[in-house]
């Protein structure tokens, strides 16, 4: 609200605050003047400087969420073993399913024939089969022992917010990027805000702009999870800038789409003919307590040309001036009842 005032006086100084003729752009000292009594500067867009104020926000961010570190999976609670030592099938899982094998228990360990209970949380395959061979050895001349896990259930991902179905997923063998993660989970849904998806990974919530992946921006934005990560895809939020003044009023949504300035004239039907000053089609922008006001002439293609370069942000405010002539005829317009009504009682008096 404290930038009210300033806008205002901003725009009454930009607009020439008269019926008359308005040279744009506005004078140097008028400039000053906005500049030193309401924090406000003022820009012409012009071809030298488009380049430096085109794109004010920069390109997508890399994310700092680092891609797990491939490695040999990690055998924890809830797991599947399949344990065969070669020669002895009396070891073997007592039970006529195919697919049966041995559990691990919730606190690790691991019940197997002679070895009554073994550790198996956060060992490898690899590292379990010789653990059980040396221990084997006591009771059979030269174990030949196979682990495979059969059901991978230990490791976990949950990924929640904006995707279809919601689901908490188990990691095996092979890497599951984020982007795996979300398609796992019936893909996004329409309302999701792929710009900004968080991952809670250690206490830490890191942003993943997933969309700079897809369009092919930045590889890293698709870094492969770990057991334990959390995925939060947000909701889109509601982006918009707003066009007013001598054009069709409008608010412009940027919640997925950049729009540029002349986007935003050309979708509006363009300024109103013979009303619209096409030299005073103003950009309000605040930052703080501070506003930035940039001026775009479009009486000629350049202009416009300029414009779709010039790109909106959030709360923006397009403001169209309307053309000296029309305002004088405005003011007359609206005199004429009043001065009608005074000759109609003079006559009358008379």
């Amino acid at each position: 609200m404290r930038l009210a005032f300033p806008g205002l006086l901003t725009l009454c100084l930009l607009m020439g605050c008269t019926n008359g003729a308005v040279t744009f752009p506005t004078s140097k000292a008028a400039q000053d003047r906005v500049a030193a009594d309401t924090h406000v500067a003022i820009i012409r867009i012009t071809p030298e400087n488009i380049a430096t104020i085109a794109n004010p926000r920069g390109g997508p961010e890399p994310t700092n969420l680092r891609s797990a570190k491939p490695g040999e999976y990690k055998i924890g609670p809830g797991d599947v073993l399949s344990i065969y030592v070669f020669d002895h099938p009396e070891l073997a899982v007592p039970s006529s399913d195919p697919g049966a094998g041995f559990v691990v228990k919730a606190d690790g360990s691991l019940a197997y024939p002679f070895l009554t209970t073994i550790s198996a949380e956060g060992k490898t395959a690899e590292e379990l089969r010789a653990e059980m061979t040396t221990a084997l050895t006591k009771f059979f001349p030269d174990p030949q022992v196979d682990i495979r896990v059969l059901a991978f259930n230990s490791q976990r991902i949950v990924v929640t917010g904006e995707v279809n179905k919601p689901s908490t997923l188990t990691l095996d063998t092979n890497p599951k990027t984020l982007l795996d993660a979300i398609n796992a989970s019936g893909g996004i849904s329409a309302n999701a805000d792929t710009h900004a998806v968080n991952v809670r990974r250690g206490g830490k919530v890191y942003t993943v702009d997933l969309t700079a992946f897809m369009n092919g921006e930045m590889a890293q934005n698709n870094p492969t999870l770990a057991a334990g990560d959390i995925v939060a895809v947000p909701r889109l939020k509601v982006k918009e800038a707003y066009v007013l003044g001598e054009i069709h009023a409008a608010t412009v949504d940027l919640s997925k789409d950049t729009i540029t300035l002349t986007q935003a004239i050309t979708r509006q039907g363009g300024l109103t003919q013979n009303r619209a000053d096409a030299r005073g089609v103003f950009v309000f922008r605040a930052n703080g307590d501070k506003m930035t006001v940039y001026q775009l002439d479009v009486t000629s293609p350049v202009g416009l040309l300029l414009g779709t370069q010039f790109e909106l942000e959030v709360r923006d405010v397009v403001y169209v001036t309307t053309a000296p002539l029309q305002r004088w005829n405005d003011t007359i317009s609206r005199i004429m009842p009043s001065v009608g009504a005074y000759t109609t009682a003079q006559h009358l008096s008379n």
